[in-house]
Formats: C-alpha cells, sequence, structure tokens
C-alpha cells in the first residue's frame, strides 16, 4: 500500500462501496467528535465512534448520531489489525481529530494505519513546534508574520510566552509567561516544584515572544471539490484556570498570586466575529498557508485547518499556533451551524457537516480519492 513512503490512495479506496449509503465515517471518540457525527448523520452517512472503555458514556448517551460504539481498551488500538480490518469491511473514512494525533501518534498514522483519513495525514505532525516537520516552516514559506522565537532562554530580550507538555496531562501544553530571562528562569523552577511541568521537558519546549493583541481561532475549509478555501466561523478558548483569574478584580489576583499557577489549558469555546475589513486579510493569508502548505507536504491542506492568531493595535495579523484538522472550538457550532458559512450556503452549518458534505460531493463527483490519504 505505499507508495514512497505514503499510502497509494487506490490501495486505501481498494474494495471500497463507494456510496453515501454504504460507507461510515469514523473519529476517535473525543475532541470535536460529537460535531463530526452530528455532520456525517445530517448528510446521510452511518458513523463509528471509537472511544477508550471508561470514556464512552458520551457516546452511547447520544446515541442518535452514533451508530458503532466501537469500545477499545485504548484509543491507539484502533491501529491493531483486526480493527482496521473492520473499519475497512465498512467502507470507513476517519476524521482525525487532536485526540487521534496525540494517542495513536504520527508513525503509526503516517504507517501503520492503512485506512482513508480525510485530509492529508502528513501534515498532522506539522503541528508541533520542534523537529524539521513544524508549522513554523510552513508560515515562513507562506511569508505570514508570527511571533519571533528563541533558540535558547539565554536568548531572551522582550516578554515571551512559553509553551511546553504539561506534566501531568500529556495531551495538554504546559503555558507560561516570563517578562524577561531571570523571570524565566524564576517561573519554571517553581513551575517544575508545583508538578506543572517537567525540566526534561525543555528540549521539547518553544519560546515565543509575546504578541499582545485581539486573540481568534479562525477555521477555514480548504474544498477539492469546490475548488476555493472557505472560512465557516472564527471562536475564542476558554482556558482553565485562566478564566477564572481574569473574573477576580485586580486587587484580589494580586493577593492570591503566589497561591496559584496560571494554566492555560482549553476547556471550551466561545462563538466570535471579526470587523469585515479584517475579512480580506483572512482569506489572504489563508490562501497563502494553503499554497505553502501544497509546497512543503503535497497534496498539501484538504479540508479544514485553523489559524489561531493575533489581531494587534495597528490591525496586522499575527498567527501563533495551527491545527491541521477539525479544531476544538468547532463544537461551538454544532447543531446550529457557524456564523460565516451561511453565506455560502444559504443555511448555517457545522464544520462538521461541512466534512461530511465534501465526502459526498466527492463521492458523486468521483473525486473521493483526492481528499483522503
Amino acid at each position: 500500500m505505499m507508495v514512497s513512503g505514503k499510502y497509494s490512495v487506490e490501495e486505501l479506496l481498494s474494495g471500497y462501496k463507494l456510496s453515501v449509503g454504504s460507507m461510515h465515517i469514523a473519529a476517535v471518540a473525543s475532541h470535536s467528535a460529537l460535531d463530526v457525527f452530528d455532520g456525517a448523520k445530517d448528510e446521510g452517512f452511518r458513523t463509528i465512534a471509537v472511544c477508550q472503555r471508561g470514556r464512552e458514556t458520551t457516546y452511547l448517551r447520544f446515541r442518535r448520531i452514533v451508530d458503532i460504539p466501537l469500545i477499545l481498551d485504548r484509543y491507539a488500538d484502533v491501529a491493531r489489525e483486526d480493527i482496521v480490518g473492520r473499519l475497512r469491511s465498512l467502507n470507513t473514512v476517519f476524521v482525525p481529530n487532536r485526540s487521534f494525533a496525540v494517542y495513536v501518534g504520527y508513525d503509526t498514522i503516517e504507517g501503520r494505519f492503512p485506512v482513508p483519513i480525510f485530509g492529508n495525514r502528513y501534515l498532522l505532525r506539522y503541528e508541533e513546534r520542534i523537529g524539521d516537520k513544524t508549522y513554523y516552516k510552513i508560515l515562513d514559506r507562506a511569508g505570514i508574520r508570527r511571533p519571533r522565537t528563541y533558540a535558547s532562554p539565554d536568548d531572551i530580550d522582550r516578554p515571551v510566552m512559553v509553551k511546553m507538555p504539561h506534566a501531568k496531562k500529556r495531551v495538554e501544553r504546559g503555558f507560561f509567561v516570563a517578562v524577561d530571562r531571570e523571570d524565566f528562569w524564576r517561573k519554571l523552577r517553581r513551575l517544575v516544584s508545583d508538578g506543572v511541568i517537567n525540566e526534561t521537558d525543555m528540549s521539547n519546549a518553544s519560546i515565543e515572544e509575546l504578541v499582545v493583541g485581539a486573540h481568534f481561532n479562525v477555521n477555514y475549509f480548504r474544498s477539492v471539490a469546490r475548488d476555493e478555501v472557505e472560512i465557516l466561523s472564527i471562536d475564542r478558548r476558554i482556558q482553565t484556570n485562566l478564566d477564572g483569574l481574569l473574573r477576580l478584580t485586580a486587587d484580589i489576583q494580586l493577593e492570591i498570586r503566589d497561591y496559584f499557577d496560571v494554566e492555560m489549558i482549553e476547556i471550551g469555546h466561545e462563538p466570535a466575529t471579526i470587523r469585515e475589513s479584517e475579512l480580506n486579510k483572512l482569506f489572504e493569508v489563508g490562501d497563502r498557508f494553503v499554497k505553502a502548505a501544497e509546497e512543503v507536504e503535497p497534496p498539501g491542506v484538504i479540508g479544514p485547518f485553523t489559524l489561531q492568531l493575533m489581531v494587534t493595535p495597528d490591525l496586522d495579523i499575527v498567527v501563533f499556533d495551527v491545527a491541521f484538522r477539525i479544531g476544538g472550538g468547532t463544537n461551538v457550532y454544532m447543531g446550529v451551524g457557524s456564523q460565516y458559512s451561511k453565506l455560502y450556503f444559504g443555511r448555517p452549518i457545522s464544520l462538521g457537516r461541512r466534512i461530511a458534505m465534501e465526502v459526498r460531493e466527492c463521492i458523486e463527483n468521483d473525486c473521493l480519492g483526492k481528499v483522503v490519504t
């Protein structure tokens, strides 16, 4: 099935019955899976929820949108030969989310999971900030502004945001802000002492210039069937315990600052819009990003991707994070549809439904091989 180190699309789809009534859409039952399943059902597909034992209740209770709950001991077991065989026998297209990438792992996804994946499986690795394959490479290729990065804490010459793995919640990242290099070492030692981060993870840390501005998650969709790059929705993160601390008055924040470490763990999202004059810039940035990704990792972006960005006081756009798959914030629009999608389709749709629409249109127009890898 492998061609030049990558799966052959022809082999991946070999033996598949390519019709909406015969095919299933699957996802790891976490992150944005409810959005995926709800959208798939709206477009007439059957669904498979790959659940980890002990975390399946949600997907059993919302039984309208889950046709087959596949309960495994570990999410990673989805790559077992027998499970892969079952998925293929059900003509399954797999939709990746963050949990799929984290729990199954890039190496397994790229080389040991012969199930058609909607999107470019080889771009998932580029969400990281270390190594040869990072989203920095694509942003730089596209000429899109991003925060300056520092190779060493000794190079810090301004306030920075430090991003590294969380010590206990490995699916999360441990973030902290340092105003200078002395503050960096002081906070690092404190967070290590409190068990929030491990000092051994410093080699996996990214130190970025702190950019202050208005924060937006812009959820794009690169459609192969329609040959366009769409902006479907915008959202903002709700983070714990940052959200709770910001709800306190400044005097209380100062009084308790030595008792709480600020953690920016994503726990929810809220809808947002942006002034219309900025949309032109967002389309330009999205188009340049798609072109650069195609040059760096062919066939490039397929389907959903998210650019997390700041808009500065000068109304410049600075991208500080990237997702090459459906993002957590899209759940805000599940069922009711996202705010910009109506401008394309005459009705609001969710990103989960947009994925299913693309799969359906490619089945009907014989282009499914161009949207799976």
